[in-house]
C-alpha cells in the first residue's frame, strides 16, 4: 500500500478532471479524494496498490480531454488507511 498527494496546475478545472479521476480510482480500487482548490488547481490523494496508484498519478499528467496540464507536484506520504474515493 502506498500514498501519493498530487497537485495539478494549468487549465484543470471545468473539464471533468475530478469526475474522470474518481471513475479511474474506483475502477482500480484506489482510495482517497480529489478536489478543486481556490487557486485553480486540482488536488488529490491516492492510496492503494503501487501499480494502481502510479497509473492515477500518470493520468494526472495528462488529464481528460480539454485539460491543459502545466505542472504536477507529487509527494509521497504515509498511508492512512483511507476507504472509498470521494470528490470534494
Amino acid at each position: 500500500m502506498i500514498r501519493r498527494h498530487v497537485v495539478v496546475r494549468g487549465r484543470v478545472q471545468g473539464v471533468f478532471f475530478r469526475d474522470s479521476v474518481r471513475r479511474m480510482a474506483r475502477q482500480r480500487s484506489v482510495a482517497g479524494w480529489v478536489a478543486n482548490r481556490w487557486d485553480g488547481t486540482v488536488e488529490a490523494v491516492f492510496e492503494g496498490e503501487p501499480d494502481a496508484v502510479e497509473r492515477l498519478v500518470q493520468y494526472m499528467h495528462e488529464g481528460p480531454r480539454g485539460a491543459e496540464v502545466e505542472r504536477v507536484e507529487v509527494v509521497d506520504e504515509e498511508p492512512e488507511g483511507l476507504v472509498g474515493f470521494d470528490v470534494r
